[in-house]
């Protein structure tokens, strides 16, 4: 909180001038003004700042000014200063919100008095305003992470650490632990969330169009380019960019993919001119990019760039007494989808499920509550349920054939990483009718990256 700022508005040049050169000499960090109007402009909730106002100002008056400051923040200490000795109005901005009141003429050390007592006002505000926020972000966190386990409260907890910070973040993870989730996570929790979050799949994209991809192309960079295209990275500019398996990326894109992170702009395909981008960028890989760089497919100065921030999530395998909270919410959501009831889980359904090293993960693990629901035979792994048996085969023609449909999308998506139009040529469907019935079997392509 030590970047809580002064907002002085002041016409009076002289006494502008020597109001923040007195107020900088006794360590506070000022802003002046000689008007309202760009200071409205400015105010938002919770902003790191006190407002020290003239009453009488060209334009917009101090009172007017308190009156936007409340609207925008009603806790936001507003000091109003008046040169007419006015105590009727004095009482009235006290009664409209305003944290005090000074006359002029007024000492140095007067106004930084009351000064001090409203940034530390203030700086208590924002300290209860970030801890109800974290307990906030703990309760949704909690639900979008699930596990009880000690790897995940560590997870949780390293996310909520460093979503706010700037930093680009590389997530390690097996296939189906959940890193697109925890990106998401990332960005969501943190002072991006406003804008664009945008994932890439480095493994499923051909590298033919990687480059257009991710920085864009103008028109006729290319044969086929008709119009400007804006790039992955630059749409994602003062959001985040998800890049789920770095280690695919080829070589050439990876030297490209450096040059942006350490000088923040992209060149579109056909342009020379450069455009600047804010962004924060999250990498996933499922293997250790250092043993790929020892062995010259992975470039080192890129591995370095990214290996600041490393979060691990752990297997499904490590942490087992996860799998029946899991399993229990995946099937809720299946039963949701599907209309069906909640069966039942016996006890040896529950053996099975925790002996089975779920090499898929998490998204293995909700397939199989999908089948459990759906009473399809030998839904969990190593069992052949004779219930799930007698329920599949009492099942409608319509449901087993809904079933099968739904376990052919899930295979080709599997198969295309979750890329929707590999997915789509796979399976001779046009993309509107895939996207129709993914919707319909509750399938989601992230959900396979």
């Amino acid at each position: 909180m030590d970047d809580i700022e002064v907002l002085l508005v002041e016409d009076d040049p002289a006494v502008r001038e020597g109001s923040a050169q007195a107020l900088d000499l006794m360590g506070f960090t000022v802003r002046d003004f000689d008007s309202a109007e760009p200071v409205r402009d400015l105010l938002r909730p919770h902003c790191p700042c006190v407002l020290v106002s003239d009453v009488r100002l060209p334009g917009i008056s101090g009172l007017e000014l308190l009156a936007a400051a409340r609207a925008v923040d009603p806790d936001l200490p507003v000091i109003l200063v008046t040169g007419h000795g006015d105590i009727a109005m004095a009482v009235q901005a006290m009664h409209d919100g305003a944290y005090d009141f000074i006359e002029k003429p007024y000492s140095s050390e007067q106004l930084a008095d009351v000064v001090r007592r409203a940034l530390d006002k203030r700086r208590l505000q924002l300290e209860v305003h970030a801890l109800r926020q974290r307990l906030a972000h703990s309760q949704g966190i909690d639900a979008a992470l699930l596990g009880n386990t000690p790897p995940m409260r560590e997870l949780r907890r390293l996310i909520l650490d460093v979503a706010s910070q700037p930093a680009d973040v590389l997530i390690y993870g097996e296939t189906g632990t959940g890193k697109e989730l925890v990106a998401r996570c990332l960005h969501e929790y943190s002072e991006r969330a406003r804008h664009h979050y945008v994932a890439v799949n480095c493994g499923a994209i051909p590298e033919t169009i990687f480059e257009s991809e991710l920085f864009g192309h103008e028109a006729g960079a290319f044969t086929g380019a008709a119009k400007r295209q804006v790039g992955k990275i630059e749409h994602a500019s003062e959001g985040t960019l998800f890049l789920d398996e770095i280690e695919s990326l080829p070589l050439a894109m990876q030297v490209k993919l450096l040059r942006v992170l350490q000088e923040r702009y992209v060149e579109r395909l056909g342009s020379l001119q450069p455009v600047a981008v804010d962004v924060r960028v999250i990498a996933a890989s499922k293997v250790d990019l250092r043993e790929l760089v020892d062995q010259g497919q992975f470039r080192a100065d890129l591995y370095y760039r990214l290996n600041l921030i490393v979060l691990h999530i752990p297997p499904l395998r490590e942490r087992r007494e996860d799998i029946p909270l899991l399993f229990e919410h995946f099937m809720l959501d299946a039963a949701r989808r599907y209309r069906r009831d909640v069966p039942v889980l016996a006890p040896a359904h529950l053996q099975a499920l925790q002996r089975h090293d779920w090499p898929g993960n998490v998204r293995e693990l909700r397939n199989a509550a999908d089948r459990y629901v759906l009473g399809l035979p030998s839904a969990l792994p190593g069992v052949a349920s004779a219930s799930a048996a007698t329920a599949s085969s009492s099942a409608s023609l319509a449901d087993q054939v809904s079933a099968f449909e739904r376990s052919v999308i899930d295979a080709a998506l599997r198969e295309a990483g979750g890329n929707v139009a590999n997915a789509c040529a796979a399976l001779g469907l046009p993309k509107q009718t895939l996207y129709h019935k993914m919707q319909k079997h509750g399938l989601a392509a992230e959900d396979y990256r």
